[in-house]
């Protein structure tokens, strides 16, 4: 099978992009010709003029239409599969795929597609006004980015295809990655039918390192933003009366005015083998997202390791974490839950291990390389033969 891949790269490096790579390398793997075709916000225009033409092109541009229509004719897809089109190749994409007559998979990483600011929330609480009604109350609130010029670009991209209702006629099918997402998507018009569920998947650890008389601590991965929970989370930790520790891995906006100390330790941005080993000896990982989150590539990561993973009950992470069995839930922002629920981690090390090991068997079931192909090619071929789910 030949796949051409179609992916915006933003200016940093995400979790879409470690998506992307994963699964270009596990079709790669099985001997699939693959190619990516993709467009960089490292190189966005300068000045007023070049933030110009970038939100013109936000919403629709001729240019990467072209520009794709001559990557399909050159390498010929049996299906395009698109992680992100914002901003700069635009929903113009499905048509360079439909002038060719090529089936079109399209990732939801995020919820763009229903909400300027992409997290379906504002003023740091959830917010869901723009699946139910106009994406331009986006425009009072500045959601994206707390300007509105900005949120009116996106609002009137979100308002175009909604009325030219692209996500019925130009998308064969939706992947979204937790059945919650699915449903988000549903609400906001998107057609039930075309959309399947397919979470991510992380590669196997190379190696398990056993815990048993090491250090105590509980760990968090991620970026050290609002939206992912870190005040609630030192909150919480700080007030603990046992010296479990706290290691923090990531960097962020938020990292300059945090202060470490006591039983919380800042790491700093990690790479992929330091965020293994830390997985490989920590007791636990916690998650304590405000937003619905996508899904998370640290927890299916936490999950390959036998890691149990102490969550917000809040969107994907609801659908994912079993409470009790391969991890636990706290209300999000609760800053009393959590540290119950803290509390209750470090008193039962042996609950804790028997989570361990059902979030493994829950990887072994779920969340393999193996599981995933099988699931990605299935959608390919409903894609390419048009068929109903």
């Amino acid at each position: 099978m030949k796949i051409l891949f179609v992916h915006n790269f933003y200016q940093q490096a995400g979790g879409e992009d470690t998506v992307l790579a994963a699964e270009m390398a596990l079709l790669k793997r099985h001997d699939h010709e693959v190619r990516l075709w993709s467009m960089d916000n490292k190189n966005l225009p300068a000045g007023l003029g070049g933030k110009i033409r970038t939100a013109c092109n936000t919403v629709y541009s001729r240019q990467s239409r072209v520009a794709a229509g001559r990557e399909i004719a050159a390498f010929r897809p049996d299906v395009v599969h698109v992680h992100n089109f914002f901003p700069q190749i635009s929903p113009s994409i499905y048509d360079a795929c439909l002038d060719a007559g090529v089936p079109v998979v399209q990732t939801l990483h995020n919820y763009r597609m229903l909400c300027a600011g992409a997290m379906l929330m504002r003023a740091g609480r959830v917010c869901e006004q723009c699946i139910g009604g106009s994406p331009y109350q986006a425009v009072k609130y500045g959601c994206y980015r707390g300007s509105r010029l900005g949120s009116l670009v996106l609002a009137h991209l979100i308002a175009r295809q909604r009325r030219q209702k692209t996500w019925h006629h130009k998308v064969t099918r939706f992947i979204a990655l937790t059945e919650f997402a699915k449903s988000r998507f549903v609400s906001g018009g998107f057609p039930a039918d075309n959309i399947v569920v397919k979470p991510n998947f992380a590669e196997p650890p190379e190696s398990s390192v056993s815990t048993a008389g090491g250090e105590r601590f509980g760990l968090y991965v991620g970026r050290i933003s609002p939206e992912k929970g870190i005040d609630t989370l030192l909150s919480a930790w700080r007030q603990l009366d046992r010296g479990l520790r706290l290691k923090v891995a990531g960097d962020g906006p938020l990292l300059d005015r945090l202060q470490a100390g006591g039983n919380v330790e800042f790491l700093g941005r990690q790479t992929a083998a330091q965020v293994g080993s830390l997985m490989s000896t920590a007791d636990f990982l916690v998650l304590p997202s405000e937003w619905y989150e996508g899904f998370p590539m640290v927890l299916v990561e936490a999950f390959a390791h036998g890691l149990p993973v102490l969550a917000s009950r809040l969107g994907s992470m609801a659908d994912i974490i079993q409470d009790g069995e391969n991890g636990l839930l706290f209300n999000p922002g609760d800053v009393e839950d959590l540290r119950q629920k803290l509390e209750w981690m470090q008193t039962h090390s042996g609950q804790i291990r028997k989570m361990g090991q059902n979030a493994k068997l829950g990887y072994l079931a779920n969340y393999t390389p193996e599981e995933n192909y099988r699931q990605l090619l299935g959608i390919y071929a409903e894609a390419m033969a048009g068929l109903p789910i």
